[in-house]
C-alpha cells in the first residue's frame, strides 16, 4: 500500500504560481512512477504530467506543455507540480497517482491522493 496527500491547492491569480506536493508514505516511493491529474467541476480528470521512477522521463500534455514542470525527490518521498502562468482553465480538483509506469492513463495507477483544489481567479 502507498499512501498519497497532496498540499500546496489554493486561490491564485492569473499569471500566477504554485508548486503542489504529493507526500508518499508505506511502499518504496522510488518503486513507483508518480502522475498528476485534474478533474474541473462537469468534466472527466484529464492526464496533467507524469515522471519515470528515477526522474529522468518526464511527459506533460500539449494544454501545460512548458507552464508546468513535474519533478520528484525520492530522497524525500515526494513529487511536485510547479504550475506557473496561471489561467482560470487550470481551475480543477488535483490529484497526484503512483503506479509501476509513468502513464497518461488514469488506468495504469493504482494508488491515489484525495486530491487539492486549485482556483485560478481571472
Amino acid at each position: 500500500q502507498v499512501q498519497l496527500v497532496e498540499s500546496g491547492g489554493g486561490l491564485v491569480q492569473a499569471g500566477g504560481s504554485l508548486r503542489l506536493s504529493c507526500a508518499a508514505s508505506g511502499r518504496t516511493f522510488v518503486a513507483y512512477a508518480m502522475g498528476w491529474f485534474r478533474q474541473a467541476p462537469g468534466k472527466e480528470r484529464e492526464f496533467v504530467a507524469a515522471i519515470s521512477r528515477s526522474g529522468g522521463s518526464t511527459y506533460y500534455a500539449d494544454s501545460v506543455k512548458g507552464q508546468f514542470t513535474i519533478s520528484r525527490d525520492n530522497a524525500k518521498n515526494t513529487a511536485y507540480l510547479q504550475m506557473n502562468s496561471l489561467k482560470p482553465e487550470d481551475t480543477a480538483i488535483y490529484y497526484c497517482a503512483a503506479g509501476p509506469r509513468s502513464s497518461r492513463s488514469p488506468w495504469d495507477y493504482d494508488y491515489w491522493g484525495q486530491g487539492t483544489q486549485v482556483t485560478v481567479s481571472s
